[in-house]
Order: structure tokens, then C-alpha cells, then sequence
């Protein structure tokens, strides 16, 4: 227990022996085909599902070389099969937008093994986007100007001319491309021949250039090659390919090869400075020629990673009793070539070429419904300012945009330093105004500044009978520097125990206050105004260095604390009805104890707004849904 724990043994103290929920996190394929979960379960018995296109995750399937499962009189498509089976049937869950096979469909390119091939894709063709491209053992040889080939009469643009993802084709129809729309914005995909002409690179540059605010993901055949170590390097091919397309162009972000084994993976930067993640993926010497083994490439929009998993959908529908111990062994790679994750902010890495739509400022007036008690912005809407970076005078008034006198004025705590409040442009992306305060509050010794109302404000006596919504933006700094538990973010002054509380932790402490705790966690305690209670919301670690969305719900029957629009867990069912106020004034900023501030804010926080009603996450300042 810390020194700032054990000086408040009571709701305190709470944090260190709350009942921790592990998280459910994704389980691993072997783990699921264990009996574990759903997720992996055989595809069989898979139902559909359909593909979100505006969800901010979904999966990429890749799929290397299956030439071994497709040779002359050893061919044996049943791998395949499954793995596509699989795929039809588990598209909705793993919300899959689409898949590239990486080139080498057969192993001698004969008319008979790609017509089998060719019926075995047959499986996914209108269920699910997919694109191919020639391997060195699906061709006779020579680059894509090699003219007609089995490969191309079977997987030529005109089997993709009606899928909806299909863009189109090079002029000798061995290059192609697909626009794909995924996470509520489009992607572009080149598949490129195994040697790539310079009419070909041309093409593709063209393509690119078409569609220059898209992220791209190239595949071809022959790209990089690993040794043992998973450290993968350019082949000779993937060097003139780098050199004359990939590095030029910022929108490739990822380039996918197979043809070599081992796999693995290395970043470049290109000449953006901005990393390209090269990898190569092949499981051909693996146990029955990689038993159609696909790699899945989860992105996560939401939390900034690609996650990379490797398993076969053919031993995966096995029962665990019946796999041979082969079977057993392939199930699943977890080695850190085959099982990963790559951090990526998806938003800065493709800002060069494709920078965010930043919404505009709101006026006051769209986001004021019915039954708004307060308003408060930080820009010149709601105050006369100085410049960016410049402190704020004591004595500067914030209008109450709402119309109903609930003017802040800002003064600042124990002296303190005028850097304690400055004007700060940063925002939360979803924010009606564009500004915010900056706090530099502390302990050791106490400092801070505060925003109060006067003390004729309506808000001081306000009950909120019907229940309330009280919202605000924080973004707590990056590093978190400082002792700062416990720190106050807005509050009403006053003591719960002068207007007859008993049940709290303090009578000294104040009827309505939001909290910081030492482990970041928020804390919201309420006196409501029907009940002698003090139901208290925790939430779970809110993240230094990014915004921060905070709403609290009452209904007149219970409170619900929500963080960027996700209700949290621990939100009491305790009745509480109204904020047991004392008619002294509301404070953003700091949290009274005993009637005194000790230390202030520390971070930036921006628009905040008070509702005397329940609102519904679709009506938050930052709407949900």
C-alpha cells in the first residue's frame, strides 16, 4: 500500500481489493480447437455471418504457395478445400474483407492442375474477394509479357470482372488490383506477377497514382527472403522492385511474398522515412505441403496493431482425439515469425498521403438539446483568450454558453505560478470546439488553477430531480510526471456531512466530485439528494497521452459512468436520485476536502457541458454510434 493509500483507508483503499475481471482478449487457434471457445470452431458447422465494412477491425487472409496440393497425379485439393471452407464460413466473425494467394497455385502449371485448382476456388468466388497472381512453377517463363498461359486462361481478369472489389488489370492481364472498402475507408491491393516488366512497374505506378490517398498493400511472388533467424532480406527481384516501386511510393505500407522458406519479416523505411513492413510467408516444406496453411492478418484500427496468426482450417476441423501427431504439430505456428503483432498508427503513418478529415468546430447552439443546465468551451466563443501557450489571467470570465449565468471564473491555488493555466489549441478529435485548457496542477507543494461559478449561479443549488448528464474532455500528459492523486476534474463545493450525510467515507468530503486516483483510475461519488448514500463509479486506467471522452448518466434511479462512450464496469446499482448540492459553487479544476483545495488539474481539458437529463450515447458531445 503507497503512502496516499494508507492516509484514506476507506473508498480509497477499495482500489487495491476490487475484484479484477481478466480482459477476453483473442484465443489462439489451437486453444479454440482445443474446446476453449467458439471463435475457431470447425467450419462446417460455421454460420455465414456477413462482412462489416465500416467496423474499425477486420482480418486480411493470405494464402502462399499451395503448389504441392496441386501436382499432376499426387494432387490433393481437400487442404484447400477446408482452408476456403473455412474461410466462407467464418467471414462474418473474423469480419474478413478479403484474400491474396501469393503465387505458385501449381507445381508445374500444367492445363490439368490449374483446372483443378481453378474448380477449387470455385468454393469462394462471389463469397468472398480474393485476388491470385503467377508463382515461377504456374508459368512456363519469362516476365508478364509472356503472352497466353494456362494460369492466365483460368486466373485472368475475367474471372474477377464481376467482384465487386475488382479494379482492374494490366494490359496482359497478369497484374490486377482491388479496391477494397474496410474499417469505413478504401484499400487498395496489387497483386503483381512473379516478374514484374517495366511496362508492368509502369502500370502499377498509374495505378497508384489513380488512387493516391489509399493505403496499399502489394503481393507478389518473389519479394524477400529469411534465414533461420526470421530476419528477412530482399531478394534480387524484391530489390528492383523496392528500388523502382515500393520506396517511392508512401501509400505501401505492406508488401506480402512467398516462393521462400523459411518465413519472416523486416521493416524498411522508404524514402518518406516512414517503415514498410516486408514479409515473406511460405509453408510448403512444412507436413503436407503446408496442409493449405493461411496466415490472418487482424487490423485494428482502434488499437493502432495488425495481429498476425498462421493455422490450417484442414487439421483444425479435426477432432483433437483423431489428429496424428503431424496433424498436432501443424495445427498452429507460434513462433514469432508466424505469430505476431505490428504496432502501426494507422492515422499518422498514412497522414502524408491521405491526411485525416479533422471534423469543424460546432457551434454552441447544435449542441445544446433540450434541458441543457451549463456549457463551456475554451475558445473565443466562450471567453476572451490570449494566443496559444499563454496563461490565463486570473479574474478571466467563461461564459455559460447555455444562457443560464453559469459563468466560470479562473483563479488560481496558493500562489501558484501563472503557467498553472494556459490556452492549449489541442483537442479531442470528436470535440465541438477546437481548444482547450491546460492544466499544470500538483502536489508538493500544492498548485493548481480553477474555473468556479459565481456564487449566485443557478448550477450551485441545482438537484437535477430528473436525473443528469455531466460530460467533459481530459488528456492526461505523456510522461505522467508528478504525485497528482486524487486530483480533482470538476466538483461542488461544500461538506456531504453539513447537509446530514452519515454513509461516506468523510463527511468532509464534497457531495459531487470527479476524481483521479494514484492508479489513474476515475472515481465518481455522489451524494444524491433522495438517498443517504454515496455510490461511487470506477473506471479502469484511463490512458496518458490521448483524449479522453467522460460521461456521467444519471436516470433520477442510478448513475453510469461511461469512457469514450463504453460504459465502465463498476457503476454501482445503488438508487441515487438528484446531486445533493449546497448552493455553493461548481468547480472545474480541483476537489475540495474540508472546504479547502489542496492540489489542482493536471492535463488538458477541454468542452464540458451539463444536461438535467439522462442522455443516450448517440447525444454525447461526442456521439456514440
Amino acid at each position: 500500500m503507497t503512502p496516499a493509500e494508507s492516509s484514506h483507508p476507506d473508498r480509497r483503499g477499495l482500489l487495491q481489493v476490487a475484484v479484477a475481471i481478466p480482459a477476453v482478449g483473442a484465443m489462439s487457434a489451437a486453444a479454440l480447437a482445443a474446446g476453449v471457445g467458439p471463435a475457431h470452431a470447425a467450419p462446417d458447422a460455421a454460420r455465414p455471418g456477413r462482412f462489416d465494412p465500416a467496423s474499425p477491425r477486420f482480418g486480411l487472409a493470405v494464402l502462399p504457395d499451395t503448389q504441392y496440393l496441386f501436382d499432376a497425379d499426387s494432387a490433393d485439393p481437400e487442404p484447400l478445400r477446408a482452408t476456403f471452407r473455412y474461410l466462407v464460413g467464418r467471414r462474418g466473425d473474423a469480419n474478413l474483407a478479403f484474400m491474396t494467394h501469393l503465387g505458385d497455385i501449381t507445381e508445374h502449371g500444367t492445363r490439368e492442375e490449374i483446372a483443378l485448382a481453378a474448380r477449387t476456388f470455385r468454393l469462394i468466388d462471389g463469397r468472398l474477394p480474393y485476388s491470385v497472381l503467377a508463382g515461377n512453377h504456374d508459368i512456363a517463363s519469362g516476365d508478364d509479357q509472356r503472352g497466353d498461359t494456362p494460369y492466365l486462361d483460368a486466373f485472368g481478369p475475367h474471372r474477377f470482372a464481376s467482384a465487386p472489389t475488382f479494379g482492374g488489370a494490366s494490359p496482359d492481364g497478369y497484374n490486377s488490383y482491388h479496391v477494397l472498402r474496410a474499417a469505413d475507408r478504401e484499400w487498395l491491393v496489387l497483386a503483381l506477377d512473379w516478374r514484374v516488366s517495366e511496362a508492368g512497374l509502369r502500370w502499377a505506378q498509374g495505378v497508384l497514382d489513380e488512387h493516391r490517398t489509399l493505403p496499399a498493400v502489394l503481393t507478389t511472388h518473389d519479394l524477400v527472403w529469411a534465414g533461420d533467424d526470421g530476419a528477412a532480406r530482399l531478394s534480387d527481384n524484391g530489390a528492383r522492385m523496392w528500388d523502382e516501386l515500393i520506396r517511392r511510393n508512401d501509400q505501401i505500407f505492406l508488401a506480402l511474398g512467398g516462393h521462400y522458406w523459411p518465413p519472416g519479416r523486416t521493416v524498411l523505411a522508404n524514402d518518406f522515412d516512414n517503415d514498410v513492413h516486408l514479409h515473406v510467408t511460405n509453408y510448403q516444406d512444412r507436413y503436407y505441403g503446408g496442409a493449405g496453411m493461411i496466415r490472418l492478418y487482424g487490423f485494428d484500427l482502434v488499437r493502432g496493431v495488425i495481429d498476425v496468426e498462421t493455422f490450417s482450417p484442414w487439421f483444425l476441423a479435426r477432432d483433437a482425439s483423431d489428429r496424428t501427431p503431424l496433424e498436432a504439430e501443424t495445427l498452429e505456428l507460434t513462433g514469432p515469425v508466424d505469430r505476431f503483432s505490428l504496432e502501426i498508427d494507422f492515422a499518422d503513418r498514412f497522414r502524408r498521403f491521405a491526411p485525416p478529415v479533422v471534423p469543424k468546430p460546432r457551434p454552441a447552439p447544435a449542441v445544446m438539446p433540450r434541458g441543457t443546465v451549463a456549457y463551456w468551451r475554451f475558445d473565443s466563443s466562450g471567453a476572451v483568450l490570449p494566443a496559444a501557450g499563454a496563461p490565463v489571467p486570473d479574474g478571466t470570465v467563461v461564459r455559460d454558453l447555455s444562457g443560464n449565468g453559469n459563468d466560470l471564473t479562473v483563479s488560481r491555488l496558493h500562489d501558484s505560478d501563472p503557467k498553472v493555466l494556459t490556452v492549449s489549441a489541442e483537442h479531442h478529435p470528436g470535440q465541438p470546439a477546437h481548444a482547450s485548457l491546460r492544466f499544470d496542477g500538483g502536489k508538493n507543494p500544492d498548485r493548481g488553477a480553477i474555473l468556479t461559478t459565481g456564487p449566485r449561479a443557478r448550477l450551485n443549488s441545482e438537484k437535477f430531480p430528473r436525473g443528469y448528464t455531466i460530460e467533459t474532455f481530459v488528456r492526461l500528459p505523456e510522461p505522467y510526471e508528478g504525485d497528482h492523486a486524487w486530483m480533482g476534474i470538476l466538483s461542488w463545493e461544500g461538506r456531504n456531512g453539513d447537509i446530514g450525510k452519515t454513509t461516506g467515507w468523510s463527511p468532509l468530503e464534497p457531495t459531487c466530485s470527479l476524481n483521479v486516483s494514484p492508479e489513474r483510475f476515475l472515481q465518481f461519488v455522489v451524494y444524491p439528494d433522495r438517498q443517504d448514500a454515496d455510490p461511487t463509479s470506477w473506471s479502469h486506467a484511463i490512458p496518458v497521452g490521448r483524449w479522453t471522452h467522460i460521461a456521467v448518466v444519471n436516470d433520477a434511479r442510478r448513475t453510469i459512468v461511461y469512457v469514450d462512450g463504453s460504459k465502465i464496469a463498476r457503476n454501482p446499482a445503488q438508487p441515487s436520485t438528484g446531486i445533493a448540492t449546497l448552493g455553493k459553487p461548481f468547480v472545474l479544476g480541483a476537489t475540495q476536502f474540508d472546504e479547502r483545495f489542496g492540489q489542482g488539474f493536471y492535463g488538458w481539458m477541454g468542452d464540458t457541458r451539463i444536461v438535467g437529463r439522462p442522455l443516450s450515447p448517440a447525444e454525447f458531445l461526442a456521439p456514440v454510434g
